[in-house]
């Protein structure tokens, strides 16, 4: 009896530490991927091409963008902003993110808060991010992004 405990003991122990294992490897995984779409904007934004930004965030109308006072709505709405807002590669400037900390909130979503600074020949803005993160059958994309600039 003694021999069937200590067998069944080691079984669970050897399956909740492979489950473990297997969730910390899930969401270091999903962390990866995330840091790929903001790497993917990142350089996208540094060429000047605002499309190639944009496939970062879901293709949808729910998705929400929030800066200052503002809220855009819908994924159209959140390109056509970045278009009149930075009309031409002076504007842009070149793009870093930064400080990046991913925090999983279930298999299919994630919270990234971050830092963003514009570098260019005027002035250096810069500030923070949140963004809510989900997985889709193509990828891990934005649905919504509050960012901030600083004073």
């Amino acid at each position: 009896m003694r021999l069937i405990c200590s067998a069944i003991s080691c079984l669970a122990a050897a399956v909740l530490g492979w489950t473990s294992l297997s969730a910390e490897s899930a969401k270091a995984e999903s962390a990866s991927q995330i840091r790929a779409v903001l790497s993917a904007q990142q350089d996208a934004w540094n060429r000047g091409d605002i499309e190639a930004f944009m496939n970062g965030y879901w293709r949808s109308d729910q998705t929400v963008f929030v800066s200052g006072d503002e809220v855009s709505r819908g994924w159209q709405k959140v390109l056509d902003r970045y278009k009149t807002k930075y009309s031409d590669r002076a504007k842009m400037g070149t793009l870093t993110f930064s400080s990046l900390e991913i925090t999983p909130l279930s298999n299919d979503s994630a919270v990234v808060l971050g830092s963003w600074e514009l570098k260019r020949a005027s002035d250096n803005p810069h500030g923070r991010f949140t963004l809510i993160f989900r997985r889709f059958p193509e990828g891990w994309k934005i649905l919504h992004d509050h960012t901030s600039a600083a004073q």
